[in-house]
């Protein structure tokens, strides 16, 4: 591609913090919720990168006709590719996009159209900007998409340099489906890979029931596989626990072996083993076996979103919980956060 920046490129990168950073002169933004994505135009090709330099141009031909008609000719744009639904952002629809038969692809693409928010310009023309202070660079993305506006497939990301609204942010714009809201220097030039910005994040706890686990690809266990139980006292997967060191996850195996199911013994996801709820099109069906437990261990862990009866991302161990009983550990617990559109986002 002619442009002065060529793929891939890493994208630069926010590291995580407990509380909102408070600056005169920070610029904050919404942390968004789907894939993302370094966008390079050069005439008429439209590339779409993933944050792991994988190509993504294929899953999303419907955007590629909507950059194509809203950004120039040249240029280098960062940001975020999303699909909205009726209750905000549905990172579900995403994931249905990472699939090799085209025509699936064509369907959900009429079905559930994606878009993209932009939030930074690396290159513009023959320049390549990442020298360039943030602010000059949120600046001319700015003009670049002024005729770009709420409901249209390409958007700019809201910004604010009032930490007071920053904060009503992270409060109020989870019920879109958000995830949280990032704090730049607004001198910061552009580096790939680096973690240079803050990000902060909702973070919740719940007490689960340990109904199985998957082993590590190298050793231990991998993750634990957690349930909650619903109102008519189904045991629900909803998501996984990991993160543990490699002492860790030996001693885990160790654990939970008492654990084990015997002879006889009936667990509620067991015909689901490594093809049921700890499925993923990002790995194999080995990686994924679900090694089922009787459902009776409970720990605590701490997570961030909830998407449906999911938690979006893999939580974190907080502890064990040998006071709770495996039966009491229900939906009810979760926090509600209350949808509102997305639109009202853009408002801001």
């Amino acid at each position: 591609m002619d442009l002065p920046l060529s793929p891939p490129i890493d994208p630069m990168l926010a590291k995580l913090v407990s509380d909102l950073p408070e600056s005169d002169d920070l610029r904050y933004e919404p942390k968004w919720d789907g894939f993302r994505s370094i966008v390079f135009r050069s005439g008429d090709e439209t590339e779409l990168s993933s944050r792991n330099s994988r190509p993504l141009t294929r899953y999303f031909p419907e955007l590629v006709a909507s950059l194509s008609a809203a950004l120039p000719k040249r240029c280098v744009v960062d940001g975020e590719i999303l699909i909205a639904g009726d209750g905000g952002l549905d990172f579900e629809a995403l994931l249905q996009r990472i699939h090799p038969a085209e025509s699936r692809i064509r369907r959900l693409a009429e079905e559930t159209p994606s878009s993209f928010v932009a939030f930074d310009l690396l290159a513009e023309g023959d320049k390549n900007l990442c020298g360039l202070p943030f602010k000059q660079r949120r600046a001319r993305l700015e003009k670049m998409l002024k005729g770009c506006g709420p409901g249209d497939p390409v958007q700019i990301t809201p910004q604010t340099t009032d930490v007071a609204l920053a904060a009503d942010w992270l409060d109020r714009f989870e019920g879109a489906g958000l995830d949280g809201v990032v704090a730049k220097s607004p001198e910061l030039p552009y580096q790939p890979g680096k973690r240079v910005m803050w990000k902060i994040k909702h973070e919740r706890t719940a007490d689960c029931v340990v109904a199985g686990y998957r082993d590590h690809k190298q050793d231990g266990v991998g993750s634990l596989v957690l349930g909650l139980y619903d109102e008519e006292h189904v045991l629900r997967h909803v998501g996984v626990c990991s993160g543990f060191s490699a002492k860790r996850r030996k001693e885990l195996i160790d654990e939970l072996a008492p654990l084990a199911l015997g002879e006889g013994d009936v667990h509620p996801w067991r015909e689901m083993a490594g093809t049921g709820p700890t499925a993923s099109r990002w790995k194999s069906d080995a990686e994924l076996e679900l090694n089922p437990l009787r459902p009776t261990l409970v720990c605590e862990v701490a997570y961030d979103h909830r998407q449906g009866d999911r938690f979006r991302h893999a939580t974190q161990f907080r502890r064990w919980r040998p006071d709770r009983d495996a039966g009491s550990c229900t939906f009810d617990q979760l926090e509600v956060v209350a949808p509102i559109e997305l639109s009202e986002v853009f408002g801001h």
